[in-house]
């Protein structure tokens, strides 16, 4: 099926061995090898047990790309799953320093963020005229500014009884739980979104959202689907945060859409929708992970840091345009 940018979708996994390593996953396998290499090399203490020992407080956010990569399926956007995961963290501390159980705690957290999901769902499918980034760049401020109001002029809050946080930033062997837990989650979502009919409808929303509606798919259902969605995972995301950080403030979460965005394009997902999966998205994640810590280990400024993550994301929006260009060009010549 052909979309409106002129993509075709296809129904058939494409391809052996040579094939799947010259796809954009396969360059980002050996980007991943490579970014652990220049660590080795530009770090001393850049090894796997040192990486797996940072690797928690990055793994949050890993949470959310998969539902951004829904959202950007459709061709839609949401800026404001760094707010939700505010907003979660703030709510699930209220709730376990008044002494409630740790499941509680882990329900309003996860509620918070699917609410708050389903908010951004209701305007978006309610206001179709109304753009998503809009949409989310309204709701990002009122849900950071609802944290902000409840906690006051400290502007942050701890949890006082850790012990339920502490049994889920345990390690199974040199691995962290939430490591596991993402798998699970990984495996989970890229399987619904690549081999399913409920994918495939994504897709079809994505490339052509008048045809998809049409052939008879509930659009705005699906797309309600999807922010309620991101909203849920933005919740589970301040659960493992807090799980490292015991604590929020006002600034909890922030810059987390840009990452998560990052992610997801530099993965090869379209942000005009109806192209890219989700193991891309996953893979660039664990890059973007690395390179954070090799360079950390450096002691290099956080700002060049996202500033080198800024060009790679450049860079792998530009390649596919110079692939078609070149191609578009070649094929003018030998008409």
């Amino acid at each position: 099926m052909a979309g409106k940018s002129g993509r075709e979708i296809s129904a058939v996994p494409e391809g052996g061995l040579k094939e799947k390593l010259l796809t954009w996953e396969g360059a980002l396998i050996l980007i991943f090898v490579a970014v652990n290499i220049l660590g080795v090399i530009i770090s001393p203490v850049y090894n796997a047990t040192n990486v797996l020992r940072e690797m928690p407080k990055y793994l949050a956010e890993a949470f959310m790309v998969f539902g951004m990569g829904y959202i950007l399926v459709l061709g839609d956007i949401d800026i404001s799953v760094g707010s939700i995961v505010c907003l979660s963290a703030t709510m699930a501390c209220f709730a376990g320093n008044a002494g409630l159980p740790f499941g509680v705690v882990v329900l309003v957290c996860v509620l918070t963020g699917l609410c708050c999901g389903m908010f951004n769902g209701l305007i978006a499918t309610k206001f179709t005229e109304l753009p998503t980034m809009i949409v989310t760049l309204g709701t990002q401020i009122v849900f950071r500014g609802i944290a902000e109001v409840s906690l006051g002029s400290g502007g942050s809050i701890s949890m006082q009884n850790t012990e339920g946080l502490s049994l889920i930033a345990k390690k199974i062997g040199p691995f962290p739980i939430s490591f596991f837990v993402l798998l699970i989650f990984a495996i989970v979502f890229i399987t619904l979104l690549s081999k399913t009919t409920f994918g495939r409808k994504l897709y079809a929303i994505g490339s052509n959202q008048t045809a998809a509606k049409y052939a008879g798919i509930n659009v705005q259902g699906s797309r309600f689907f999807c922010f309620s969605l991101l909203g849920f995972l933005s919740g589970v995301s301040a659960l493992f945060l807090l799980s490292t950080l015991y604590g929020a403030n006002t600034t909890t979460g922030n810059g987390f859409e840009m990452e998560v965005i990052a992610m997801c394009v530099f993965g090869g997902i379209a942000t005009t929708g109806g192209k890219g999966n989700l193991i891309g998205g996953f893979i660039a994640a664990f890059i973007i992970f690395c390179l954070k810590i090799a360079l950390g280990q450096r002691n290099i400024n956080t700002q060049l840091i996202l500033v080198i993550i800024g060009l790679m994301l450049i860079v792998s929006v530009v390649i596919p345009g110079l692939g078609s260009y070149f191609g578009a060009k070649k094929k003018s010549t030998t008409k």
